[in-house]
């Protein structure tokens, strides 16, 4: 499995580690728990149209969902004074699960839409991630476009999108899933097999309920859970998004 198919839940903290290039070069967003690479939010303005009929403003949400990802973007969208700019999401490295169905609760809550794209902000042209973290590190806006993100959509991507109030994936993206799940506690790292194996079933159970309530179809989830027998993961076609209420607009 390489990196992006790595799910990590956590009980109670910050993850222990973060993988990829993008940790190493990119600094800490958070406070001194907070791990390089964690996800940052930002506002973008691009052409008219850019983000969907009649949106060329939106709210970029880039990185590794993380223990304390929900305050910013609680922040975030605080700060746009009655405007529901949708939160275009591009998750980079392994992540916390509840972290990002709570994320997804926040979208509903807000009545916000949600979309999978990366953002390419023009002023980062050239520059480094640490150089262009700087510049996305207050806010924005930043001008900027929507691209096809390099990573695929998983299982943290899945139950953050799910919160959208309407929730598209643009032609290109895939949704790769697997329900390979690493339970981490930072207070008490020392979690015995039998706790783990008790808390992974809770945690799976709060996830099919999760996204049956946002509207997606039980399938989605259980096709994940069936791919941990079958030792693979499952990549879900663009044929399928639609049946499945994964999207709320076709490809």
């Amino acid at each position: 499995m390489t990196r992006f198919f790595r799910q990590t839940i956590i009980l109670g903290g910050a993850l222990l580690a973060i993988g990829g290039a993008q940790a190493q070069t990119r600094p800490a967003v958070g406070g001194v728990n907070s791990a390089p690479g964690a996800m940052i939010f930002y506002v973008a303005h691009g052409a008219p149209d850019a983000c969907g009929p009649g949106c060329s403003d939106w709210i970029a949400a880039e990185g590794a969902v993380q223990w304390d990802t929900y305050k910013r973007l609680l922040a975030i969208l605080d700060r746009q004074a009655g405007r529901k700019l949708p939160v275009v999401i591009n998750i980079k490295g392994p992540s916390d699960l509840t972290v990002a169905a709570s994320l997804g609760h926040i979208l509903r809550d807000r009545g916000i839409d949600a979309a999978v794209a990366a953002t390419e902000v023009e002023t980062c042209s050239g520059k480094s991630d640490a150089d262009c973290f700087v510049l996305k590190r207050p806010g924005g806006p930043l001008d900027a476009k929507e691209t096809l993100s390099g990573a695929p959509c998983d299982l943290a991507c899945v139950l953050m999108l799910a919160g959208g109030v309407h929730r598209s994936l643009p032609p290109g993206n895939r949704v790769i899933l697997t329900s390979t799940m690493a339970i981490h506690n930072r207070l008490a790292p020392n979690v015995s097999t039998e706790h783990r194996e008790s808390l992974t079933m809770i945690f799976t159970d709060q996830f099919r309920r999760y996204l049956g309530e946002m509207g997606i179809d039980h399938e989605l989830f259980d096709v994940t859970v069936g791919s941990t027998e079958a030792g693979r993961y499952v990549e879900i076609p663009a044929s399928q998004w639609s049946r499945l209420h994964l999207v709320t607009t076709s490809p």
